[in-house]
Parts: structure tokens; C-alpha cells; sequence
């Protein structure tokens, strides 16, 4: 992926992609490929986030306030995940304002 993203940015999940929980973690179907994808349990948490359609800052101020982490690594993990999320075409990335 060739954009760079930004905390001010949020996702919009494509309509072709299905999520379904499986214990502490979600599988995700790309309808138009066929393919599956798993998250673990923080993955899932982003996930339900993104469905909210609030900002990646908003994700990593929420997350912050659930785990016990260092913002500065959670910002670069939840940027990681997002960018490759939209490299599988499952998400949308949006500019806000």
C-alpha cells in the first residue's frame, strides 16, 4: 500500500465482506474473492470500532482506555492493521471533514 495513513483518517468496511465472531475472534469473508481472514481478540475489538465509523485516533483513544499499552505502539499497530486490511480490499480508508 502506497498511502500513507492518518489518525484522522476512518474506515468503512466494503459491503462485499462479512464478519462473523468465533469465540474471542472474528473471521472476516471477502465475498468477492472467496477469501477468509482471521483477527484475534484486539483485531476483533478494532474491528467492531471500525463499524462505528469513528476516526483511527478515536479507535486508539478507546483502546488506550481498554488495554494496558503505550499509545505510541498501539497507534503504530492499529495503523499496521488498517493498511493491511485495505491492501486485502476489505476496508476503505476515508478522509473526515
Amino acid at each position: 500500500m502506497t498511502e500513507t495513513l492518518a489518525l484522522s483518517q476512518r474506515v468503512a468496511i466494503r459491503p462485499d465482506v462479512l464478519a462473523r465472531s468465533v469465540g474471542d475472534e472474528t473471521v472476516l469473508l471477502d465475498l468477492a474473492s472467496g477469501t477468509y481472514f482471521g483477527l484475534d481478540p484486539v483485531g476483533a475489538r478494532v474491528w467492531t470500532l471500525f463499524q462505528r465509523g469513528v476516526t483511527l485516533g478515536e479507535i486508539c483513544d478507546t483502546l488506550v482506555a481498554e488495554y494496558d499499552v503505550v499509545r505510541d505502539r498501539l497507534e503504530t499497530d492499529v495503523l499496521r492493521l488498517t493498511g493491511e486490511l485495505h491492501a486485502q480490499r476489505l476496508i476503505d480508508v476515508v478522509d473526515v471533514g
